[in-house]
């Protein structure tokens, strides 16, 4: 009777395909690193300080500013960013090829 456990891997992606999906990888990767950058930058200005004069929002403006603050930085390198993550792009793609 036949091992019916016994798991054969996969057979590896076509190079062509391995290749863009690694790409979309370290794309990813270098966007993410500049909206974690992005974040800090928009913290360090005062973005998403209570603004004590004016009453403010309280404890809940508090406590979720910093998802606010989280999704304006993704919105910018999304739109653009200031070409930080293009950068961290290319030596990402760089280093993986050495």
């Amino acid at each position: 009777m036949p091992n019916l456990t016994t798991v054969h891997p996969a057979p590896p992606p076509p190079p062509k395909l391995q290749a863009a999906s690694q790409d979309a990888a370290i794309r990813d990767a270098a966007k993410q690193l500049e909206a974690s950058f992005l974040t800090e930058m928009l913290k360090s200005a005062g973005l998403g300080k209570s603004r004590e004069g004016l009453g403010g929002g309280g404890e809940g403006e508090d406590q979720f500013s910093s998802f606010l603050i989280r999704a304006q930085a993704e919105q910018i390198t999304e739109a653009g960013g200031i070409g930080l993550a293009e950068s961290l792009y290319h030596a990402m793609k760089d280093s993986s090829n050495d």
